[in-house]
């Protein structure tokens, strides 16, 4: 006789919110504006206790997810930029409160020839859940 064995794995539900924000630069070192961003789509997902934070859907900031509403997540490597020769390391840290959005974005830019810190940018990020 043959045993059947059943596994069931149980994992946290997974949400996303989609919020539509508007960005005013806070802070700027760089010689030229490498970025320049107005307004846009953030979306916020939360799995298995990772947050995942992504601007327009260009790239993904993650982090751990707090229950308390807090966020703080930053890229996993370089991002290349639209500017020759700079990549960039993305960080927000804020909250999300009774669907409103408070973060601040930035922008840390590398030198890709010598892989040292250039410049960087910093906006206010605010928003609303659609």
């Amino acid at each position: 006789m043959r045993s059947l064995l059943l596994i069931l794995a149980v994992t946290a539900p997974a949400f996303a919110d989609d919020y539509d924000v508007k960005y005013e630069e806070a802070g700027n070192t760089c010689d030229t504006r490498p970025v320049t961003l107005t307004k846009g789509t953030l979306t916020i997902a939360i799995k298995k206790g990772v947050v995942s934070v992504s601007f327009d859907k260009a790239f993904a900031l993650t982090g751990k997810a707090t229950k308390d509403g807090t966020i703080n997540a930053k890229t996993a490597k370089l991002i290349g930029t639209s500017v020759g020769g700079l990549s960039a390391r993305y960080s927000v840290v804020g909250h999300t409160e009774n669907g409103s959005l408070t973060l601040a974005l930035t922008a840390m830019y590398v030198r890709q020839d010598t892989n040292k810190p250039y410049c960087a940018q910093t906006w206010n990020v605010t928003g609303t859940r659609k």
